[in-house]
């Protein structure tokens, strides 16, 4: 299927996305940063802030897809307290009717409530934790979208997600329109956002490595991966074709969650593809470039020319 690609960048895509982690403690096993920013926030934060900041945890995750598409439809709101002051400043019918084509089934009250609730925490996010990162990791963003966007016309669609997201498959998606975006924070996982006409697919870079004595996260993460036995055989199993974790969990009689625990760290590590079809329809298969990127980051460490 042949697919219209575009690259965004913006800080205010990892504002929100630094602020997810920190707000839902989710995903913080797969995630490089979770566990220690949540820590260090923790400790750092005043108690008020983080009691304000504690509200969101209970709240809707599919909230942040309105907030994503926000980010996705800013036009010239590019910079952060911009873009919050639009979005605040902004009657709830005007931002209802922007959204309305991409999430058809969102209500005046949701985006009331999202408005309402969200604005002034990422507000507090910005003042007491990224506006201090905000400017290394903005060159870091850019210099990377600027190497896809040159790539546009020279690799063909399916060749250009996969590469950016290092092993994401697009299965037939619904969706004609992807719009792919650089992050730090969700490193080394993609996110997802499916809308009714356009796909929003956040794909980690690494920050470089500060110490080239120390062995680099990329290789520690493959090494870490293939420790384990049951990961071995689970990369020997999926080998021939893509599987979906139910029919994994099937054919191996093992549990869900312990397969989805396996499959993750894989993923993560570069060893596998996600086959992509609808939100909630994912498969996996094994990554060629995998071993030959862990030979790659191997002989580099170690040195061998």
């Amino acid at each position: 299927m042949k697919y219209k690609v575009s690259i965004d960048v913006s800080t205010v895509y990892e504002l929100l996305g630094s602020f997810m982690i920190y707000a839902t403690r989710k995903w913080t096993d797969n995630l490089d940063i979770g566990k220690q920013l949540i820590m260090e926030m923790d400790e750092r934060l005043p108690e008020q802030v983080r009691v304000q900041l504690s509200k969101a945890r209970s709240w809707p995750l599919a909230d942040y897809d309105v907030l994503y598409a926000l980010i996705m439809l800013r036009k010239e709101h590019n910079a952060i307290p911009d873009f919050l002051n639009w979005i605040e400043s902004s009657p709830a019918e005007e931002l209802l009717t922007l959204l309305q084509p991409h999430i058809p089934s969102l209500t005046l009250d949701e985006i009331s409530r999202i408005r309402e609730s969200y604005t002034p925490l990422l507000k507090l996010w910005h003042a007491h934790y990224f506006s201090k990162v905000e400017q290394d990791l903005s060159q870091l963003l850019e210099e990377d979208a600027e190497e896809k966007r040159m790539l546009l016309p020279k690799m063909d669609d399916e060749n250009l997600i996969e590469y950016a997201s290092s092993g994401v498959i697009l299965d037939d998606v619904p969706q004609e329109k992807v719009v792919l975006f650089p992050g730090t924070h969700f490193r080394p996982i993609n996110t997802y956002c499916f809308y009714d006409n356009v796909l929003l697919l956040q794909y980690p870079i690494d920050i470089p490595e500060e110490n080239e004595d120390e062995p680099p996260v990329v290789l520690l993460r493959m090494t870490e991966a293939l420790a384990d036995p049951e990961r071995l055989r689970l990369l020997r199993y999926i080998a021939d074709e893509p599987k979906a974790v139910s029919e994994m969990a099937a054919e191996l009689n093992q549990p869900y969650e312990e397969l989805m625990h396996h499959l993750m760290i894989l993923r993560a590590a570069g060893l596998l593809r996600s086959h992509l079809k609808s939100e909630n329809n994912e498969r996996f298969s094994m990554r060629p470039d995998g071993a030959a990127e862990l030979q790659m980051f191997l002989e580099t460490y170690i040195r061998i020319s």
